[in-house]
C-alpha cells in the first residue's frame, strides 16, 4: 500500500548550494508532488507516476535536458519517485507540507536528528497537521544498514515502522540479526512473521527502489530531507528546519 505526496506542486526542485564536508555538491532536480489524498479503502497511486515501491528502482535521468527558469536558475527533469508505503509516513493525511526524510539507520547523525530534534517538530507541526514525513531508505552505510532497512520495512508490515525506529536509534540494540530481532520484540511484533517478511524479495525492492531514487538525486548522505522538495541537508538546528518548514508553508 502506497500512500500519495501532496500534489499542489506538479513539480518538485531540489536546489542545493554547497553543503558541509570537504567536498561541495549541488543538488538540482525536479521530481512531481501530488496532494495526499487523505485515507482510502484501497491503496494510493504512487508518489508520482511510475513503478510502486516493489517494483524495483526508478528510471535514471540521466538523458534529461537543462532549462532555464525566468530567475536563470537550471533545472533538470529528476528521476521518478518510488511511492510511500503507508505505513512509512507520520503525520495527518492533508499536510501542507511534505517531509521526505532520506536516513540510515547506522548514522550518528540520523541518530541525532531522531532523538533530538524530530521531537520538537512533531509537536510543532506534525501533531497540528502543518507538517507529514515521509521515510526514505538510504542505507549506505554497508551490510549492517541494508539489514536494518529491510527490518524496518518488515515492521512497516506490521503498522510498527515508527515504535521500531525509535527502538533502532536510540542505540540499545545492534544492527545484527540478532539485535534486530530484539528490536523487534522491543517494538511489539510478531517476531516470527518479522523474520520471514524481511526476507521477502519485494521489501528488498522497496529497498532498492529508494536508494536508487537518492542517488540518482545526488544526495551526499544522511540525513537528508526533502521539505516540499527543497533539499535541507544534514542534522541541523531545529531553527533550520522551521525556517525550511514555514517557506514551505507559506509558499502553498
Amino acid at each position: 500500500m502506497t500512500d500519495d505526496l501532496p500534489r499542489e506542486r506538479s513539480r518538485r526542485r531540489v536546489l542545493a548550494g554547497a553543503l558541509a564536508g570537504a567536498a561541495a555538491l549541488t543538488v538540482m532536480g525536479v521530481a512531481a508532488l501530488r496532494r495526499d489524498p487523505g485515507p482510502s479503502a484501497g491503496p494510493a497511486e504512487p508518489a508520482t507516476p511510475g513503478p510502486a515501491p516493489s517494483s524495483g528502482p526508478a528510471p535514471s535521468s540521466s538523458s534529461a535536458t537543462p532549462s532555464s527558469t525566468a530567475s536563470d536558475v537550471p533545472t533538470w527533469v529528476g528521476p521518478t519517485a518510488p511511492g510511500v508505503e503507508a505505513g512509512l509516513s507520520l503525520g495527518r493525511p492533508g499536510a501542507l507540507v511534505a517531509i521526505e526524510e532520506f536516513g540510515d539507520f547506522k548514522c550518528p547523525s540520523c541518530r541525532r536528528y531522531a532523538r533530538e530534534i524530530a521531537p520538537a517538530l512533531k509537536t510543532k507541526y506534525l501533531d497540528t497537521g502543518i507538517a507529514r514525513v515521509f521515510w526514505r531508505d538510504y542505507p549506505i552505510r554497508g551490510r549492517d544498514s541494508t539489514r536494518a532497512a529491510h527490518a524496518g520495512r518488515a515492521a512497516a508490515r506490521q503498522g510498527r515502522f515508527w515504535p521500531f525506529h525509535d527502538v533502532l536509534y536510540s542505540g540499545e540494540v545492534a544492527l545484527s540479526d540478532a539485535g534486530l530481532r530484539e528490536a523487534a520484540g522491543r517494538a511489539g511484533l510478531d517476531v516470527a512473521r518479522f523474520d520471514r517478511d524481511r526476507k521477502d524479495p519485494s521489501v528488498r525492492q522497496a529497498v532498492q527502489a529508494d536508494l536508487e531514487f537518492a542517488l540518482q538525486l545526488g544526495l551526499p548522505g544522511t540525513p537528508a530531507f526533502l521539505i516540499n522538495g527543497e533539499l535541507l541537508f544534514g542534522a541541523q538546528p531545529v531553527a533550520a528546519f522551521e525556517k525550511a518548514i514555514e517557506k514551505a508553508r507559506r509558499a502553498r
